[in-house]
């Protein structure tokens, strides 16, 4: 802990979920107990929040909770897997290996996720550990895609740059071990590693976290890696982004932007998404040691008496961006550069075949909303399995939940355009720009946060919505639109032109605003209104934007300059 505890939070009264992590023995818990309980399908709260450090949340069917109630039966447990995959790169057998534990455990589909990960659901808890197995055979690991510590290290997967993006991709792996978990818990429960323990039950002296401590970190922690003029991570939206910066075709080091984070809570003004400040420049030879300097300021410093409090970017604002420089400097020894110049132009996916450097192919594919499964008509998944079986190559997770079919050899080139094309499978040429520029959260029936559906409604209000835009000739528009269930963020809808976050069933509060390329907030500008209204105003707010926009003028910047809300550049305006 920090030599200053006058300025530390950690000496107040700890949350529950502090006490829980006290008592673990470096996560361990009761876990390989309740696993065994075969009486029930659900685990105790306390072991609940210590799976989300091994990749897992336990969530219940929603839709079947009023039929399962009246016939006395409990909830239908289940648990989400989260399989982490640094800058969303996997190999054909990986991807095969999801496609079969899919069926084999989960509810046969998969998602690919904002943060380039793998989601499963409906895994029963007597299959957690032989689905856990078969992920770790692949070289793939679940083990911090959840909890208080380093999430999935996000990173740009811009074919038209993969030689720059192979050297950022390395630097992300790299950094994504370099803040894993050391406890060896996770082995033992899962993997049936031997157990490093004392006498007394406790993980030996030498096995200890050496960057995160017995308590981990206040609250979850993301990094992304962006490319310009490519942003499609968000990096703004990080809790610490590194923007890579090249010249002359090499890549010289990263601006370093931190305190970004999009999670809130409804009602409640202290709570709000942030976008991340840049606060200088660093070598790549500098960027692990400046990374975990950074994950220990928020060790120390960060909330550990309110949740909702711990986000890295309360503990940045609460002490302002100078204190942090200094305090990061302190533990450095050394002092970042200033930053230099770089261009964002987007955030978004460009689909279809790209030739990229070294000759290879690679091939951008529209996920909606990251769901692959089969239906009667286009059977996606069975579609992208066979191209598997086949590809030499890569896949490639976006951070707008599509796919890359990636490092295509033009000898392979033909084979798979012909799977693709048999199956059906569009790289977008059969949807409007507004759906290609769309995402949603997972929410209902099985997020236990959501308060309204996003996943399920998003693509039929598209529907409705594109003609609108078709209406005032905007149909070929780009315009990033977003949804989520709940204000937890998880589709990073607060810097989105357009969002909707879920606040009732069927009702969600309107955003307008945010930048084309994830530059800048949005702002509320509709509360607590349903699909009647919303279409209402999306009318009203085409129709004007189609007759009075600028040249080359986003729909987010109209929506400011037209005085429909105010720019907001910090999320301590969010409210205001």
């Amino acid at each position: 802990m920090s030599e200053n505890h006058l300025l530390s939070p950690n000496s107040a009264p700890h949350s529950d979920v502090e006490d829980i992590k006290i008592r673990s023995n470096y996560l361990r818990g009761k876990l390989e107990e309740v696993l065994e309980d075969r009486i029930t399908a659900s685990i105790p709260e306390d072991e609940n929040r210590l799976m989300k450090f091994h990749g897992s949340y336990m969530q219940d069917d929603r839709d079947l909770r009023n039929e399962r109630n009246k016939q006395k039966l409990e909830p239908a447990y289940q648990f989400m897997l989260r399989v982490r995959a640094p800058g969303g790169v996997v190999t054909p057998d990986q991807w095969l290996m999801m496609d079969r534990i899919s069926q084999a455990y989960g509810n046969g589909t998969i998602r690919l996720t904002t943060r380039q990960s793998f989601q499963l659901h409906g895994v029963l808890k007597w299959n957690m550990k032989k689905t856990i197995q078969e992920v770790h055979q692949s070289l793939l690991t679940t083990l911090a895609a959840c909890g208080d510590v380093n999430r999935n290290v996000m990173c740009n997967p811009n074919p038209h740059q993969s030689e720059i993006h192979a050297e950022v991709y390395r630097w992300a792996s790299r950094l994504s071990e370099h803040l894993e978990p050391q406890t060896k818990a996770y082995h033992e429960i899962w993997l049936d590693g031997e157990k490093v323990l004392d006498s007394q039950g406790q993980e030996t002296e030498d096995k200890q976290e050496p960057i995160y401590g017995k308590v981990y970190l206040p609250r979850k922690f993301k990094i992304g890696l962006a490319v310009p003029p490519s942003n499609d991570v968000d990096v703004f939206s990080q809790d610490l982004g590194l923007i890579a910066i090249v010249e002359d075709g090499k890549l010289k080091g990263f601006n370093v932007a931190v305190g970004g984070g999009m999670g809130m809570t409804h009602g409640d003004v202290k709570t709000y998404p942030q976008i991340a400040q840049v606060i200088g420049f660093c070598t790549p030879e500098q960027v692990i040691e400046l990374t975990e300097k950074t994950v220990t300021i928020q060790r120390d410093y960060g909330d550990r008496s309110v949740r909702k409090h711990a986000r890295f970017k309360y503990t940045i604002d609460d002490r302002g961006i100078d204190w942090f420089v200094e305090e990061l400097t302190r533990r450095l020894g050394w002092r970042l550069d200033e930053a230099k110049p770089y261009h964002f132009e987007d955030h978004g996916d460009r689909y279809g075949w790209v030739k990229g450097n070294g000759g290879k192919w690679h091939c951008t594919l529209f996920i909606e909303n990251g769901r692959i499964k089969d239906e009667e008509n286009y059977l996606l998944m069975t579609g992208l399995r066979e191209i598997a079986k086949v590809h030499i190559g890569d896949f490639r997770l976006t951070a707008n939940q599509n796919l890359i079919i990636s490092n295509v050899s033009t000898a392979k080139k033909k084979k798979i355009d012909e799977l693709i094309a048999q199956y059906g499978i569009t790289s977008g040429q059969r949807y409007t720009a507004l759906k290609l520029n769309s995402m949603a959260c997972v929410a209902l029936p099985t997020c236990g946060l959501a308060m309204a559906e996003s996943e399920r409604y998003l693509p039929s209000l598209l529907n409705k919505v594109e003609p609108l835009l078709a209406e005032n000739g905007l149909q070929d528009d780009e315009v990033v639109i977003r949804m989520t269930g709940c204000p937890n963020g998880c589709a990073r809808p607060a810097l989105a032109e357009l969002s909707f976050i879920g606040k009732a069933p069927g009702k969600y509060n309107m955003y307008l605003g945010g930048g084309f390329a994830g530059e800048r907030l949005n702002k509320l500008y509709k509360e607590n209104i349903g699909e009647p209204e919303i279409l209402d105003s999306l009318r009203t707010l085409f129709t004007h934007y189609a007759q009075e926009r600028r040249e080359g003028e986003h729909f987010g910047d109209f929506t400011i300059r037209a005085g429909y809300i105010k720019e907001v550049t910090s999320g301590q305006d969010f409210h205001a």
